[in-house]
């Protein structure tokens, strides 16, 4: 495979440090903390050469929850395939999600802030620049596993997905809390985590015949 020309690497670092240290940056602080001064010193880039690339700090902020969730779309794709069974992708496709909100934390936390503090406009701004698509898409791909007699038909595959979001979202707010609770041995193992909360969603919670009773009391 050929080298990229030279303008085009330097273009692609360029951009590559430009989303790194707006990253870190929005993080640390929150958007409208950052200026597109501190932007350009901390990527060693000029303000000018920013706007080059990004139109206005909206864009490089969208480019950058973007760039965190560049993976959503090929593991949706794996998801939707017919290799394997769909239980077993399923469960991959869970665990790969909550694994990228822990690895990529400081933007995870960055966009349940701005949602906190201005959820109405930037509630609206993911969903159609961000997450709409490929929420779109998970839900038709669960709408595919009940036509195909994988899942309950009758339940709201958008309810599905938001369980499965929101129960990673919750983990990865609360785990620092659950740790310290007796009763909770999964806080520090997040694929244990996401092991049992797939067998709940894939199989609920009712006791169903044939399936094991509680102990008893001294058992």
């Amino acid at each position: 495979m050929s080298a990229l020309p030279a303008n085009v690497a330097s273009r692609t670092d360029a951009v590559a440090r430009i989303l790194d240290a707006a990253a870190g940056l929005f993080a640390e602080s929150s958007y409208d903390a950052v200026s597109m001064n501190a932007i350009a010193e901390r990527a060693g880039v000029s303000k000018a050469n920013i706007f080059h690339h990004f139109s206005s700090k909206e864009s490089l902020y969208l480019a950058v929850v973007r760039a965190a969730c560049h993976d959503v779309g090929e593991r949706l794709g794996e998801l939707g395939t017919e290799h394997g069974p769909f239980a077993q992708r399923f469960s991959s496709y869970a665990a790969s999600m909550l694994n990228d909100m822990l690895e990529h934390d400081q933007i995870q936390r960055l966009i349940l802030r701005e949602l906190l503090v201005d959820g109405e406009r930037r509630g609206q701004e993911f969903a159609e620049k961000v997450f709409g698509e490929n929420f779109a898409r998970f839900v038709a791909i669960l709408r595919q596993g009940q036509l195909k007699g994988h899942l309950r038909a009758d339940l709201d595959p958008a309810m599905i997905a938001t369980v499965l979001i929101g129960s990673n979202v919750f983990f990865f707010e609360a785990r620092d809390v659950l740790k310290h609770f007796r009763d909770v041995n999964f806080a520090n193992d997040p694929a244990r985590y996401s092991t049992m909360l797939v067998d709940i969603l894939m199989h609920g919670i009712a006791r169903t015949p044939g399936s094991p009773a509680a102990p008893t009391a001294g058992n």
